[in-house]
């Protein structure tokens, strides 16, 4: 399985170690893309060896090869809207991931799509028991 992740970057680092938990549960489901989000020498700036152009290109480039999309929407981010809006409109299976119990911080665009699964979590174990029930065994 394809399995394109996505998280914020900028303004988002603070949750860098949730976003390492999530790409090693997800790894056992199949070949993560993008997992370079939860790398923690990545700063808040985000790449700046690449150009944004490059940038856009890859991640869409990976999310139309990909089967299944996991954002962690806890933090806000147009990037990851933005990817979330492009996978649904290609048809691809979106989860999203929010950290903690009050889920009304997260956008009603997103909690309101029907093409988007929204998951609350608190522990590690909380995000295997998602991943176990959305994608199935490993």
């Amino acid at each position: 399985m394809n399995i394109f992740f996505t998280a914020a970057i900028r303004g988002g680092r603070a949750q860098q170690p949730e976003y390492a938990s999530i790409v090693k549960a997800l790894e056992q489901y199949g070949t993560v893309f993008s997992k370079h989000v939860a790398d923690d020498a990545l700063s808040q700036v985000g790449e700046t060896d690449i150009s944004n152009k490059e940038i856009l290109e890859r991640e869409v480039s990976a999310l139309e090869k990909s089967d299944v999309v996991i954002a962690e929407v806890t933090t806000p981010a147009h990037g990851v809207g933005y990817l979330i809006g492009r996978a649904t409109s290609l048809g691809k299976r979106v989860i999203a991931l929010h950290q903690g119990e009050f889920v009304l911080k997260l956008t009603g665009i997103i909690q309101g799509d029907p093409g988007v699964e929204v998951y609350a979590y608190k522990t590690d174990e909380d995000i295997e028991k998602i991943l176990k029930k959305t994608l199935g065994e490993v």
